[in-house]
């Protein structure tokens, strides 16, 4: 019996942010490659979905580590570690193939090798997903061949806007904004209204992330037999 996917991921805060949730889950299930439960909405909503999916599952963050902060909090609260004949993945993270489209997203965007990058993520409750966005920093900077700055919206420091402010002093008149975020929503709209020169769009629309979703849940559906 091939395990359902469950992807999880809180989607109350906005409608776009829940339409490109559910177009992703859609964009999976379509491969026929696994079943495929959305597990989104508020903690209740979410715990109420992964506790119903009967047999055998793989519940999947459908966000990158580092960049959705509610999801994470969320992920900790639904009470995993009770599920029978289950595994967990870990959120997307410091995936070379990931990065390497991030630096498309860039150059796409309208950033050039002179300007300045930030990486924009959200921040989250623990250390490995700052340790992942460091990662992602880092794999992008070689991959730029350019400095790339961390800046965080939500948690830790320092802040998007005190990075492109400090980018700036540095004699970077034109900054550039690597959005890491899976999906759109209104985190974009506060990047966008910022004094910033370029800001790449979100991952997701992008086959490779149902590819890497799915590469995941194969992995850990050897674990569950």
């Amino acid at each position: 019996m091939v395990p359902t996917m469950v992807l999880v991921a809180d989607d109350s805060r906005d409608a776009q942010r829940r339409e490109a949730l559910h177009g992703l889950a859609d964009a999976v299930a379509a491969r026929g490659e696994a079943p495929v439960a959305p597990a989104f909405g508020s903690p209740d909503e979410v715990a109420a979905t992964v506790h119903g999916v009967r047999g055998p599952k793989v519940v999947v963050p459908a966000f990158v580590a580092g960049g959705d902060v509610a999801s994470a909090q969320m992920m900790s609260r639904i009470g995993l570690p009770e599920l029978r004949d289950s595994c967990q993945t870990e959120p997307l993270g410091a995936v070379p193939s990931i990065v390497a489209d991030l630096a498309t997203r860039l150059g796409n965007a309208g950033w050039s090798r002179e300007d300045g990058v930030v990486l924009a993520a959200d921040g989250a409750t623990g250390t490995d997903e700052r340790t992942v966005v460091t990662d992602v920093a880092r794999m992008l900077s070689r991959r730029l061949g350019s400095p790339v700055q961390v800046g965080y919206l939500r948690a830790w420091a320092p802040s998007v806007f005190d990075a492109v402010d400090r980018l700036r002093r540095d004699g970077h008149d034109k900054v550039a904004v690597a959005a890491w975020r899976l999906v759109d929503g209104p985190d974009f709209d506060l990047l966008r209204s910022s004094d910033i020169t370029a800001i790449t769009s979100p991952l997701w629309p992008s086959d490779l992330i149902v590819d890497t979703l799915l590469a995941q849940h194969r992995a850990a559906k050897g674990r569950l037999t």
